[in-house]
């Protein structure tokens, strides 16, 4: 299905994308550290081989920062089906490019590791433009909140089902932006260029929580039909 608007400089969108046929596309540990990379290495100008590293080097990948990004990322998260960005349109043409080597660099991986062939990722890609500053802000929370689906079910309908345990389990998620929001320190902050973003959060830990808490606590009071509250509710797919 073909986007309505085109990706304008400055401007920004939540990126989502699943499996073919709503597949499982990342497995095992190397599967989602694969794609931690690809989301550092495929924001670049230049082009970036990675047959020459094994999996216990990819981190060294780290420690170079590309001097000419495609985009600025503001916000991941990537589950067993499918993945969520927050993205920033940093040169013309530049999130097509950036999500093209990912989701394509992705693919050659995954099909030579389980040996199969073929389109992973359904395409095009989907993508909302984030058009005021109010959603922006609540980007923040959707994507993060996704991982609570992982192990949670129910969780949207009826947050009360969440206990301390599970948002002991968000902050552990390794495969989310949430620990870079929480001053956790790993290499993977890398993928993020947060200064290109909004600071709500006045750069602390303690705020971002108290945001998160503050859209649980939202989504339960929440009544049919308001906007930009109802998409914690629903399934994105539906709206694209």
């Amino acid at each position: 299905m073909e986007r309505k608007f085109k990706f304008s400089l400055g401007e920004h969108y939540h990126i989502f994308n699943r499996g073919i046929e709503k597949r499982q596309v990342f497995f095992s540990d190397d599967d989602y550290f694969r794609f931690l990379i690809l989301l550092f290495v495929s924001n670049n100008t230049k082009r970036i081989h990675l047959s020459s590293f094994n999996i216990d080097s990819f981190k060294n990948l780290f420690l170079n920062n590309p001097k000419e990004t495609l985009v600025d990322i503001g916000a991941y998260c990537i589950l067993p089906n499918h993945f969520h960005l927050l993205l920033k349109e940093k040169r013309e043409g530049g999130i097509s490019k950036f999500m093209s080597k990912l989701m394509t660099s992705y693919a050659m991986y995954f099909n030579k590791r389980y040996g199969r062939t073929g389109p992973l990722f359904n395409r095009p890609f989907r993508a909302k433009h984030i058009d005021n500053d109010e959603y922006l802000k609540y980007i923040y929370a959707y994507i993060h909140l996704n991982v609570f689906d992982i192990f949670k079910k129910g969780w949207r309908e009826n947050p009360k089902l969440l206990n301390q345990a599970d948002y002991s389990k968000l902050k552990k998620y390794k495969y989310s932006s949430y620990s870079d929001y929480v001053k956790i320190d790993r290499v993977e902050s890398k993928i993020l260029n947060k200064q290109a973003f909004p600071d709500y959060f006045d750069n602390s830990s303690q705020l971002f929580k108290e945001f998160i808490d503050e859209w649980l606590l939202i989504k339960e009071e929440q009544t049919e039909g308001e906007p930009l509250r109802t998409p914690l509710k629903g399934s994105p797919w539906k709206d694209i």
